[in-house]
This record gives structure tokens, C-alpha cells and sequence, in this order.
């Protein structure tokens, strides 16, 4: 211990004497922006303001992880290690901060903040974690530089920083910055400037304006000028709107497309997949699951792979009742019985209100107080179960808390459930959930079938279909999956963000000077 506190020592005064080229003022401005989070919470406004949906992820974990390094260095570690700061003979005046700070020394809060910050946004985009880092480098070293920190504390503060960044990941598993694996298809037309393309907007679905000041609607007419887009009024059912387009896109030979959630992908798709036609999604939801799993998180990019012809194949998953039982129904991201379809009902009947948030918090807390288990039949076996969760395909992480896919074709269904025999098995689901130990929790299991017979539903009122709420009159149903069954466009190598933007402004540019000749 001796030899590192002579080594800090020595390190501190090395910097203290050192005359750094462009250093100041440049140094003591960026260490006082970095107080109380200040430049960090700047530059996730920025990342959500200016960047696409990727860097609002980065943005929001960024500013977790900044929150939790926060806490545990300026509330936890602060007051456990009291460490008086350097003295500050051998730094000039001018460096000097006006106010100097009087809590201990070890760590660095501010070193602390700026590594979770810009780690967290690195877990999420690699891109942005580059261009942020340097500025988290400088932060670090200014607390040196002004005199207020040894070495060390600036190390045990980039350290404990990145840790808490990697700890957000037991609750919120980073996102694969590479698409879901998918068959290869090479049967899905190129259309030129969108040329025989029926695009249906879901203007209901959460849209609203883009980055680019248009809306949905208007950004497609911009990128895609010869492509049909039907927008769907409040007062119009989304499904004839669907199966209209479908036909126009049959007669003209081209592609039928869709703007909205993950609802109305899973309607566009079983129609696709009905009538043989290639599907182009384009994001336009809430959280847009399937055009994340298959590699269009930007309009930009169906764009790009339906001017350019790429497309792949992935599994759809059927749900069929026994003959004259109900309606059965097709999903391309998740099926679900049980506390979660509740979930989602009492909260789209509070949203108009509260708001989605708070709605669905308020939503939760009623499920987790008033839910009650299910019994049925789950291959032949009675089971009591709180949850039945189905995919389409493989999730990951492991546990109750599906969040993304790394393959759309391997021919499986996901089955998770939470066992309602197991004792106070609701309060250990939300205490794993909490400490994120979700993955070992016994409350749940897990299995991979390719089939899944369902039976004794008559207590089951509603199940859910990729987020969407619908009545379950069915006594029986049969889950199975059609491999390959639906062509999506997806391009074939990924896009530059920058570039995708760039032909956005452009295409924008010519769009609404077209709107003012008219």
C-alpha cells in the first residue's frame, strides 16, 4: 500500500508540473460541465434528439448506468473509504477549481459517471461508444488535471463505472447490434423506387413525426415514390385495409408493406404468407420487436433491401383451434395466456387517462395483487400456471424475460410458464425480476417444442398475439410452427446510420419541394 500511495503521489505531481498544449482551458471547463451529470444527461438529449432508435437505447442505458455508478461511488463508497483529497501546492492557480470539493476522495464520482455513461452506450452501439469515449478520457483525466483527484481514485472510479454498466445488462440485456440468422431468399422482387409496392400505414400504431419532421407516410412518399401508401383512418378496421393492399400488390405483382407495431405486422404477415406475397416492414410501433429480430430498425433500411431485392425467410407460428371452436390465428414474435394478456388489457383501458407508462405500472400492480393461476392442459398434462408464454423461435436470455432472437428459422416454439403450484410464487417472480436472477428462478420453466396442444381453456377469457389483446373462446388449441413460411425484405449487409440519414435529408429535401410545386 505504501509503494502505490508514493507511486499516486509521484503521478499527481507529474501532471500537477506538466504544461499540456490546449489543455486549459479546455480541461477545467469539460470537469465542471461533468458535475452532477450535467454534460452526460446533455449528451443522451443529443444521442435521443439526433440519432435513430439505436441511439435512444444507448441514450437510456447510458444514463442508467450513470445513475447506478452515481449512487454506489458518491453514497456507498464515499462515505465507507474516507480518503483526503491531494494537496494542491504543486498545481497553479490557474487550473484551480473555484470551489473546491470536500468529500472524500476515493473514487472519482465524476470518472465514475463517465465510464457508465459511455460504457453504456458502447453495450448498445459501438459506433456511439466510440465517439462518446473520448470525451469520458477527458473527464477522467481533468479531475487529475485540476487538482482534485490522485490516479488511483480516477481508476477505482472507471472501474466501478464500467461495472455498473455491465450490471444494467441482469435487467436489460443488451439488444445484438447484428440482425436475427434467417434462411437466405432470393425469389423477393427489386422494385425500383418502390414500384408495385402497397404500403398500409398504422396511424393508429403510435407514430407520429420522424427525425425528419415528416410523418411516416410522408417519408415513404419521399424514399419510395412509386409505391402505393394507403393510410388507415381512426374510423377504419386495419384488416380490409390489409387484405385490399394484398390484393393490389398481387394484381401488380410486387410486395405488400406495412407501417405500424409488432400487431400490425403480425396481420400484414399472415396475409403475406397466405397469398405468397414478400412482406416490407417498416418500423412504426411502440417497441417494434420482429423489425428489430430481422434487421430493419430504420424505414431506411426496408427501403434499401426493397429497392435492392434482398429478403429472407422466417418461421411463422399458426395457431389453429379444433373446427368450429373460435378464430385461430398466426404470430410472429410471441402467444400468451395467463396474468400477461390481463396485463396488457387493463392497461390500453387506462393509457387514454394515465398515459402508456404510468398506465401500465398501475396495470402490473393490479395483476400482481387481484391475479389469480389458470388450470388447463398443456400437452395432455394439467398444469396450474400463472403464465404460458409462447415464441416464435428461440429468446434470449434464459428466464422469464424473453427480450430478442438470434435465429427467425429454427423451427421451434420457445414454451415458458410460471408454475402457480410453487408457494408465493408471484412475490419470488418479482424479487428475481428485481435482482435480476431471473434465469435461476425455479417459479419458471422452460422448453423447446416444435408442437404444443393446449386443452381445458373454457376459464381462459383473452390471450394475446405479438402485444395485441383478443378474446379466447377456443376450449383447445394446437400451437405449430410453418418453417420458412414468410419472406421479409431485410438488406443484405448493414446500413450506415449516417449515410441512411443523409439520403433521408435528401429524399426529404426533393419530396417537399415536389409538395410545393403542387
Amino acid at each position: 500500500m505504501r509503494f502505490i500511495s508514493d507511486l499516486d503521489r509521484r503521478l499527481f505531481a507529474r501532471v500537477a508540473a506538466g504544461r499540456l498544449r490546449g489543455a486549459h482551458p479546455l480541461l477545467p471547463r469539460i470537469t465542471h460541465a461533468a458535475n452532477h451529470g450535467r454534460l452526460w444527461f446533455g449528451t443522451a438529449g443529443v444521442l435521443a434528439a439526433v440519432g435513430g432508435r439505436t441511439a435512444r437505447r444507448a441514450a437510456v442505458r447510458g444514463v442508467g448506468a450513470l445513475a447506478a455508478a452515481s449512487l454506489v461511488s458518491n453514497t456507498v463508497v464515499k462515505w465507507t473509504v474516507d480518503r483526503r483529497r491531494p494537496l494542491l501546492e504543486g498545481v497553479p492557480l490557474i487550473r484551480r477549481l473555484a470551489k473546491q470539493p470536500w468529500t472524500s476522495s476515493f473514487p472519482s464520482g465524476h470518472s465514475a459517471s463517465a465510464a457508465a455513461f459511455a460504457t453504456g452506450v458502447a453495450l448498445e452501439s459501438t459506433g456511439y461508444g466510440i465517439a462518446v469515449a473520448p470525451l469520458a478520457a477527458a473527464v477522467a483525466f481533468s479531475r487529475v488535471y485540476v487538482g482534485v483527484h490522485y490516479p488511483s481514485d480516477v481508476l477505482a472510479g472507471l472501474a466501478l463505472g464500467v461495472g455498473a454498466a455491465a450490471l444494467t445488462c441482469r435487467w436489460w440485456p443488451p439488444r445484438p447490434q447484428t440482425p436475427a440468422q434467417a434462411r437466405p431468399r432470393v425469389s423477393a422482387p427489386a422494385l425500383p423506387e418502390g414500384g408495385g409496392l402497397v404500403v398500409v400505414v398504422n396511424t393508429q400504431a403510435g407514430v407520429g413525426l420522424s427525425g425528419t419532421g415528416l410523418t411516416p407516410a410522408e417519408q415513404l412518399r419521399a424514399l419510395l415514390p412509386g409505391a402505393e401508401i394507403l393510410e388507415r383512418e381512426p374510423e377504419h378496421d386495419l384488416g380490409p385495409l390489409l387484405d385490399r393492399a394484398a390484393r393490389r400488390a398481387a394484381e401488380r405483382g410486387g410486395a405488400l408493406g406495412v407501417c405500424g407495431g409488432d400487431g400490425s405486422v403480425n396481420a400484414a404477415a399472415a396475409l403475406a404468407a397466405e397469398r405468397g406475397l414478400p412482406l416490407a416492414v417498416f418500423p412504426g410501433g411502440t417497441f417494434d420487436h420482429f423489425a428489430l429480430d430481422v434487421g430493419v430498425p430504420a424505414i431506411e433500411d426496408t427501403v434499401r433491401a426493397v429497392t435492392e431485392g434482398d429478403a429472407v425467410a422466417v418461421d411463422l407460428a399458426r395457431v389453429a383451434p379444433l373446427p368450429g371452436d373460435g378464430p385461430g390465428g398466426h404470430f410472429v414474435n410471441t402467444f400468451s395466456l395467463g396474468m400477461y394478456p390481463e396485463l396488457v388489457r387493463i392497461r390500453e383501458s387506462l393509457e387514454g387517462r394515465l398515459g402508456k407508462w404510468p398506465a401500465a405500472a398501475v396495470a402490473i400492480a393490479r395483476v400482481l395483487r387481484t391475479a389469480t393461476p389458470m388450470e388447463i392442459e398443456v400437452n395432455g398434462r394439467r398444469r396450474r400456471l400463472w403464465v404460458l408464454f409462447v415464441g416464435n423461435c428461440r429468446y434470449a436470455p434464459e428466464g422469464f424475460a424473453p427480450a430478442y432472437r438470434e435465429r427467425l428459422d429454427d423451427g421451434l416454439l420457445d414454451v415458458r410458464a410460471v408454475d402457480g403450484n410453487q408457494p408465493l410464487a408471484r412475490t419470488r417472480l418479482l424479487a428475481a425480476a428485481l435482482t435480476g436472477t431471473l434465469g435461476r428462478s425455479r417459479v419458471v420453466t422452460t422448453r423447446r417444442l416444435r408442437r404444443l396442444d393446449l386443452s381445458g381453456l373454457h376459464d381462459v377469457d383473452v390471450r394475446a398475439f405479438d402485444g395485441e389483446v383478443a378474446p379466447s373462446p377456443a376450449e383447445a388449441l394446437v400451437i405449430e410452427k410453418r418453417p420458412g413460411a414468410l419472406t421479409v425484405y431485410r438488406p443484405a449487409e448493414p446500413g450506415n446510420e449516417l449515410a441512411q440519414r443523409a439520403r433521408t435529408a435528401a429524399a426529404t429535401a426533393h419530396f417537399r419541394r415536389a409538395v410545393l410545386r403542387r
